[in-house]
């Protein structure tokens, strides 16, 4: 009687268990407007990598005779100065960044940035000088279906130079792409930040002695484990 029963619930549970998944899975979905249509798997799976951190960092200070990495820690006070700065809110509160160096010199900083692009965030890698100048941006990892032109040089030149004092707006400071409009803005927005971070977090702290959190890259997954980022 009661092997009966149980055979009557799991029967009647597995319908149930179809339509949870069959929701979940529509829940997954991403709908792209400029196509019409939702994504397909392979669009969502979507992931090319174009640099390691270190071979990035490499094509940033080709010049210098070493290059270390640091994790950064910024303040609440400090992410909201930033934001105010950029225009946009973001969560991080922590940020890889390489330096250059040469005989005790910097030769200027290097920062990873996850912005999003049109689904999904894009990966890439932003240069300043000590002049606080744009000096290189990279892609390291890109995961959209579209809209990968943003990693030429052809594209990405246009940023070298910029400072915080440019507003880096679309088709007037950088001519957009056609088709990838979203990955234009996500860039031009990383761009930006790297700026502030580089102004905020080293160019400042030269002259004002501003206190920053660093640890070495070895430190990353233990400080991850302990403070949750």
């Amino acid at each position: 009687m009661f092997r009966r029963i149980l055979n009557t619930l799991i029967v009647c549970a597995i319908p149930m268990i179809i339509l949870s998944s069959g929701a979940m899975a529509q829940d997954q979905q991403i709908w792209d407007e400029e196509l019409n249509r939702f994504l397909t798997p392979q669009e969502m799976g979507q992931e090319d990598v174009y640099l390691t951190p270190e071979d990035a960092a490499k094509l940033m200070f080709p010049k210098s005779d070493s290059i270390r990495s640091e994790i950064l820690t910024i303040t609440e006070e400090q992410k909201r100065i930033i934001e105010e700065r950029i225009g946009w809110h973001f969560p991080e509160t922590t940020f890889e960044c390489f330096i250059g160096e040469t005989k005790g010199t910097i030769d200027g900083w290097a920062f990873i940035q996850n912005t999003i692009g049109k689904h999904k965030p894009m990966t890439y890698m932003v240069g300043v000088d000590p002049n606080g100048e744009v000096t290189n941006v990279e892609i390291l990892v890109y995961r959209e279906s579209r809209g990968s032109e943003v990693r030429k040089k052809r594209f990405n030149y246009q940023y070298h130079g910029k400072t915080v004092y440019d507003p880096i707006r679309i088709n007037r400071d950088v001519i957009n792409i056609s088709g990838a409009t979203m990955s234009v803005r996500s860039m031009s927005a990383g761009v930006k930040r790297a700026l502030v971070l580089a102004d905020e977090l080293y160019l400042k702290s030269n002259t004002n002695n501003t206190a920053i959190n660093t640890a070495s890259r070895a430190d990353k997954s233990f400080l991850e484990s302990l403070l949750g980022f």
